[in-house]
């Protein structure tokens, strides 16, 4: 029996079935081997298309002055665009046709917008900020609800990123930006100092506001054209409060603010000035 089946088999290969097995499996194997070939060809010439694209549009917003959160946002959004095409390009040297892709895309992007509505949600709102420019890269703003600040640095397709004063990156996604309120601190070319200082009783108040009006009057970065205000604010359980603003440029805002805490308490020792501070006092009784 088992000599039977050794000259069966030697008869099929006698008749050509591993010549006609090769000669239909080598040529599909081939040509699958050349799609590979030129799907990465195709690959490398679209990644270099693309970088030149992306070159060109950053070169032609530039020229244009447009913002740099305007050309950051764009960037990201031709660099998704164009990987995008070039997939489908790919795709199609696979054999997948255009409607089929065209159907699958459609599909896959209904579940993808389920599945990803604060994605779409964070673009739509990073758009927002690009047309109606509740700030800009390198303004400092405040995010009202969880209380994140910082300097804008980059505003992408999703996300915004703030550098804080001691150099932390926060990310906050852009749709918590446009759907909530936010203070812009650095939106205007000027910024008041707001600032109260605290006398006794006892102490002659005409003289304290005089020490503070020779304060301003010697703060090299005072807005002279600004109304400069000193006054009584509040009588308090234990203090006379003085209230008093004024302008300074945006950018000396900090030093100017150190600078004049540390004035008052220096006029205040020089003028005999009393500042209150909290104390308690106990008495016993025997």
């Amino acid at each position: 029996m088992i000599e039977g089946i050794s000259q069966g088999f030697l008869k099929n290969l006698d008749e050509g079935v591993l010549r006609r097995w090769l000669e239909t499996a080598l040529p599909s194997a081939l040509g699958f081997f050349w799609t590979v070939v030129l799907a990465f060809l195709v690959y490398l010439i679209g990644v270099r298309i693309i970088r030149v694209v992306l070159k060109g549009f950053h070169k032609s917003l530039q020229l244009r002055k447009a913002e740099l959160g305007v050309i950051q946002f764009t960037n990201q959004a031709v660099k998704v665009i164009g990987y995008a095409v070039l997939i489908v390009i790919i795709l199609q040297l696979f054999g997948f046709e255009a409607t089929s892709l065209s159907a699958a895309i459609a599909s896959v992007g209904l579940t993808a917008g389920l599945a990803f509505q604060g994605s779409l949600s964070n673009f739509a709102g990073g758009v927002l900020i690009l047309m109606l420019h509740p700030f800009r890269v390198g303004d400092y703003i405040v995010e009202d609800t969880h209380k994140n600040e910082g300097t804008v640095t980059e505003i992408t397709i999703f996300y915004t990123k703030l550098k804080t004063l001691d150099n932390k990156i926060v990310v906050i996604p852009n749709g918590i930006l446009a759907n909530a309120s936010l203070t812009n601190i650095t939106d205007q070319d000027k910024r008041m100092i707001n600032l109260t200082a605290s006398i006794s009783y006892g102490d002659d108040i005409d003289k304290a506001k005089s020490a503070i009006r020779k304060i301003i009057d010697e703060e090299p970065q005072v807005i002279r054209s600004e109304d400069i205000k000193v006054f009584v604010k509040q009588l308090g359980p234990s203090s006379v409060d003085i209230g008093f603003r004024f302008y300074v440029p945006m950018g000396e805002y900090w030093n100017a603010y150190w600078r004049t805490l540390e004035r008052i308490k220096k006029e205040f020792d020089a003028a005999g000035i009393t500042i209150p501070y909290q104390q308690l006092d106990v008495h016993i009784n025997q």
